[in-house]
C-alpha cells in the first residue's frame, strides 16, 4: 500500500512539473509572439510616420500671389501649394538674415539662446548647440532617412553635422555667373545668364529631388531642398526676364516722410547691400526689381519641378510639405535694401504646411519659422524635443482661427527686437528708441505710435515679451567683413 501511494505521488510530482513546464514553455512562446507581434505593429507604426518634404527658399518675401505682397508677380506653383495646404499669412523670421535665421530654424533655439544674429557663425561652431541636435539629426535618430541638397544650413552639413545627412541631393548653390558683371558689381549683380534652365543649379537640385521622390524607401524620409533664387546675383535665364516688361512694373512705394517718425539710431545701421540712393542714381532701380521678378518666378518653377515629383511618385499620399523662406527683403521701402531690418518687409516671410489631413485655408496669427521644428515632431509623433523654444502650430493647423498667445519675437544684431502679434508690431532698438504700428490701419508701417500716449497700455503689453537676458553676439559685428554707413 505505501508503495502504491509513493508511485501515485511522484507520479502526481511529474505530472505537476510537465504542467509547470509546459506553462513555462506557453508562456516563453507568448512573449516571443509578442515581442515579434509588438516588433511588427512598432515597425508598421514606424513605416506608417508621414514622410517630410521640406523646401527652403533664400531671400524670398511676401512678393508671392498667397500672401498678397505683390500681384504683379507670378508664383503659380507656391500659391498651388498654399491652396492645398494651410497658409500662414503673418509668418516671421527670427532673424532677418539668412545665417542666423536658418541656425535658430534647424536648432529650434532662438538668437537670444545662441547668439548667432549675423553672418558669421556656423550651427558646428556655436559652443551653446554642441548637444542641440538639428532638426535632420533628430528625425534621423527617430528612424528616418535623411536627404537634403542646395541651401539649407548656410554653412552646410560639414564637421559634427555631416552624419545628419544621409544622401545628399546637390551640392552646389543657385547657379553659373558669367564672366563679366552685367549690371552691378561684385555679389550684386544681375542679368538674364546663363541661357537655359537645365544650366541652373537650384533647376538641378530640384530634378534630384523629384527623382529621389519617385524611389521607394525601407524607412519615413526627411528630405531638405535648399533653393537659393531669389538671392543675389539675381541671374536667371532670359526666358525668366521676359515675362515682365519693365516698363510696366510697379516699383515700391518709398516715400521720403516714411522716415519722419522713425528713430535715426537704426537708420544708420551698418548694412552691406547697396544704398537705394546708390541704385536710383546710377539708373539701376527698376531693373533691379525687375531681376527680382524674374528669379522669384524661376524659383517658383523650381518648386514646381519637385511638387511634379512627389505627385507622380509613391509618396504623395503620405508625406508633409512645408515650404518658408529665412527672412524678407525691401526694395526700397523705408529707404532700405535687402535685409537685417526689424520691419515688415525684412521679417515677413512665405510659410506654407500641407499634406494628409490638412485641410486648406489661411491663418492670420503671428508664427515664427522657429516653429518649424516642434511642428514637424508632432505631427509625425517623434518624441518630443525639450530643448525646442518654438511651439507647435498644430493647433492652427487643425483650426486656422485657433489664438496664440505668444507673439514672434524677431531679432536684428544684438539688442534690438520686434515684437509681432496678430495685428500688431512693437519694435525696442538697443538704447531704448520705440516703433508701434497698428497693422489693422497701418499695413505699410508708415505712422509710429510709440510716442502715443493712449498707446502706452499696448507698448507696455507687449513689451513683457522682450527677451530679458539675451545672449551676447556669438562672433563681434566688426568681424564680418566691410560695412558701409547707410546715407
Amino acid at each position: 500500500m505505501m508503495k502504491t501511494v509513493r508511485i501515485l505521488t511522484v507520479f502526481m510530482q511529474f505530472i505537476e512539473s510537465m504542467k509547470t513546464r509546459s506553462f513555462i514553455l506557453f508562456l516563453s512562446g507568448a512573449f516571443i509572439c509578442a515581442a515579434v507581434c509588438g516588433g511588427a505593429v512598432a515597425s508598421r507604426a514606424e513605416s506608417a510616420r508621414p514622410n517630410i518634404l521640406m523646401i527652403c527658399v533664400d531671400d524670398l518675401n511676401d512678393w508671392v500671389g498667397c500672401l498678397g505682397g505683390n500681384p504683379e508677380v507670378k508664383t503659380p506653383n507656391i500659391d498651388a501649394l498654399a491652396a492645398l495646404g494651410r497658409n500662414f499669412s503673418n509668418a516671421h523670421c527670427a532673424v532677418p538674415v539668412c545665417s542666423p535665421s536658418r541656425v535658430s530654424i534647424m536648432s529650434g533655439l532662438h538668437a537670444t539662446s545662441t547668439g548667432s544674429y549675423e553672418l558669421g557663425p556656423s550651427y558646428q561652431s556655436i559652443r551653446r548647440l554642441d548637444e542641440v541636435p538639428c532638426m535632420q539629426e533628430y528625425f534621423k535618430r527617430h528612424g528616418y532617412t535623411t536627404l537634403a541638397g542646395g541651401k539649407v544650413l548656410h554653412h552646410g552639413f560639414t564637421g559634427r553635422l555631416a552624419s545628419a545627412i544621409d544622401e545628399t541631393l546637390h551640392r552646389r548653390k543657385g547657379g553659373p555667373r558669367p564672366k563679366q558683371q552685367m549690371n552691378w558689381k561684385g555679389a550684386w549683380d544681375w542679368g538674364a545668364f546663363p541661357e537655359t534652365d537645365a544650366e541652373m543649379y537650384d533647376y538641378q537640385l530640384a530634378q534630384n529631388a523629384a527623382r529621389a521622390l519617385g524611389r521607394d524607401f525601407d524607412k519615413p524620409f526627411f528630405m531638405s531642398v535648399g533653393l537659393f533664387r531669389p538671392h543675389v546675383p539675381l541671374f536667371v535665364p532670359p526666358k525668366w526676364y521676359a515675362m515682365y516688361d519693365p516698363a510696366k512694373i510697379t516699383l515700391p512705394k518709398a516715400p521720403l516722410s516714411d522716415m519722419e517718425d522713425i528713430p535715426g539710431n537704426f537708420k544708420n545701421m551698418s548694412q552691406i547691400a547697396p544704398t537705394p540712393d546708390e541704385v536710383k542714381q546710377n539708373g539701376k532701380w527698376r531693373a533691379l526689381v525687375h531681376a527680382y521678378y524674374a528669379s522669384v518666378s524661376f524659383v517658383d518653377m523650381c518648386v514646381g519641378e519637385v511638387m511634379k515629383g512627389l505627385d507622380s511618385g509613391p509618396h504623395r499620399d503620405n508625406t508633409i510639405v512645408v515650404l518658408w523662406s529665412d527672412h524678407g527683403f525691401h526694395f526700397g521701402e523705408k529707404q532700405h535694401l535687402a535685409k537685417r531690418t526689424l520691419w515688415e518687409e525684412s521679417t515677413r516671410v512665405p510659410f506654407i504646411i500641407a499634406g494628409p489631413g490638412i485641410k486648406p485655408g489661411s491663418c492670420r496669427e503671428a508664427v515664427s519659422l522657429l516653429d518649424v521644428y516642434p511642428t514637424l515632431v508632432e505631427l509625425c509623433e517623434l518624441p518630443a524635443n525639450a530643448q525646442l523654444e518654438g511651439l507647435s502650430v498644430v493647433p492652427q493647423l487643425k483650426d486656422p482661427a485657433a489664438s496664440r498667445e505668444r507673439p514672434a519675437l524677431i531679432s536684428s544684431y544684438f539688442g534690438n527686437h520686434a515684437i509681432r502679434t496678430r495685428d500688431w508690431r512693437y519694435i525696442r532698438y538697443g538704447d531704448g528708441a520705440e516703433e508701434l504700428y497698428d497693422h489693422r490701419s497701418d499695413a505699410t508701417e508708415y505712422t509710429n505710435l510709440a510716442q502715443s500716449a493712449s498707446h502706452r497700455e499696448i507698448v507696455e503689453k507687449l513689451a513683457k515679451w522682450l527677451p530679458q537676458n539675451p545672449a551676447p553676439e556669438v562672433k563681434p559685428v566688426s568681424e564680418f567683413g566691410r560695412k558701409r554707413k547707410r546715407k
